[in-house]
């Protein structure tokens, strides 16, 4: 049980994963500063004049019916930034040392059983087939002679 539990570790997948996971969410805190800092006031500007920023009231005199377009662009713009730097700081230069020092072989793989059986049988039909071709021409020239 160990075993197997040890050999998913040792992937090389997973801990890259973990990796990518931490530093995103890492990153994710920096991006939500920025776009809450410096994104939603800018939004609240091209928003009314009340209190809410950009959006629209569903029914006037209800705040719990206000929908907030400003948090959706905000969430949208912290999605675009955390992945364009993930992009350019952790998969491109990743990309480019694969390229340069020689990525991961490419693994051929195996036939399964099944296709080495077919190819077989594939492969005894056209041997019976030469050699019934080779008994008639054999049988053809005999009663030639």
């Amino acid at each position: 049980m160990f075993k197997g539990f040890r050999d998913f570790l040792m992937r090389g997948n997973v801990i890259d994963l973990s990796v990518a996971v931490v530093m995103g969410t890492a990153f994710t805190a920096v991006v939500s500063s920025v776009t809450k800092g410096v994104v939603e006031p800018l939004l609240a500007v091209l928003g009314s004049s009340s209190q809410f920023g950009l959006g629209v009231q569903l029914v006037s005199g209800k705040p719990a019916t206000f929908v907030s377009l400003g948090a959706i662009i905000t969430a949208a713009v912290n999605f675009v930034m955390v992945a364009a730097v993930l992009y350019f700081v952790l998969v491109l230069p990743m990309k480019t040392m694969q390229k340069r020092f020689g990525g991961k072989k490419a693994v051929v793989a195996e036939p399964t059983q099944i296709q080495l059986l077919l190819e077989i049988r594939d492969l005894l039909a056209a041997q019976a087939a030469q050699h019934t071709a080779t008994a008639q021409r054999e049988v053809s020239a005999a009663e030639r002679n």
